[in-house]
């Protein structure tokens, strides 16, 4: 039974790839810390907030698994996935999208109105992300603004209320996630001609998908750095966005060397640039220089 149980647990943190969400959590934490200088955080909104974020990462990826499964048996590079090997069963996939989803709307509504009456709004838009590929090569746009709700929903749910600042961190989030997202993508060029999906690598091209790649991180660094008249942010912020820019150059520089470094560009630079943003970005608070 323990073994049984185990196996489970290791089956859905593969199926929704938790070692992922080093990439969501710090930029949704970065939301709770502007937040906090609007409305004091407290440790029940926090308990909240970390639910409802896992239970809307959850529930894009398991959507995104089940919507993929007959590509995924296709590509090489996905076939061992648990939906495609049959450790994950489609029935156990979907009972486990319910309680993602569930979970979600239960937190939005222990955190305030506005977040229960945005939560299906989220949900639509994280879900119909797994079937973007289908009809448009603009899909890693439309998953950077999937992620780039979390810093607005952690907004949210510790203010109760709308501010437009958040959506400069938002833009930035996306444009930085739709960047990495295409270099990614550079993995599946052939395939996804072959199978008539979309993406900016299928459509145009390695080289020039990675143009378009840079042209992205370039927005985000952008963005990033307009945060700090919005929100106040000093020289300590700035240093750290010079920082991040540096890293995602490295980024860029690695992927068009050697197209071999994909994997390391996409986990390894991009955690990095994640945390490094988030920790930055707290100590400016701390500090106020």
């Amino acid at each position: 039974m323990t073994y049984v149980l185990t196996q489970r647990v290791r089956d859905f943190g593969e199926l929704v790839k938790f070692s992922h969400t080093l990439f969501l959590f710090p930029f949704a934490l970065s939301g709770v810390v502007l937040a906090h200088g609007v409305r004091p955080l407290t440790a029940g909104v926090m308990l909240w907030i970390v639910v409802a974020l896992v239970a809307a990462r959850s529930a894009a990826m398991i959507m995104n698994r089940i919507a993929d499964r007959r590509f995924d048996a296709l590509n090489p590079r996905t076939w061992g996935r648990p939906l495609v090997s049959g450790r994950v069963s489609p029935a156990l996939a979907w009972l486990w999208l319910a309680l993602a989803c569930g979970a979600l709307v239960l937190a939005s509504a222990m955190l305030n109105p506005l977040a229960l009456a945005l939560s299906p709004v989220a949900l639509v838009w994280v879900l119909g992300y797994s079937f973007s590929k289908r009809f448009t090569a603009l899909c890693h746009i439309w998953l950077g603004a999937a992620t780039a709700l979390a810093p607005v929903g952690a907004w949210i749910a510790v203010t109760g209320d709308w501010d437009w600042r958040v959506l400069a961190l938002a833009g930035s989030v996306a444009l930085w996630v739709a960047g990495f997202d295409v270099i990614y993508a550079c993995q599946d060029i052939d395939f996804d001609r072959g199978q008539a999906l979309h993406s900016i690598p299928a459509r145009l091209g390695l080289e020039n998908a990675l143009w378009v790649s840079r042209g992205l991180h370039l927005g985000a660094v952008a963005g990033f750095w307009a945060l700090a008249p919005l929100f106040g942010l000093g020289r300590v912020y700035l240093a750290g966005v010079v920082l991040v820019a540096a890293v995602l150059v490295v980024e860029q520089a690695l992927v068009a060397y050697r197209r071999a470094n994909i994997p390391m560009a996409f986990f390894t630079l991009n955690g990095v640039v994640s945390v490094m943003f988030f920790f930055i970005l707290l100590a400016d608070r701390l500090v106020g220089v």
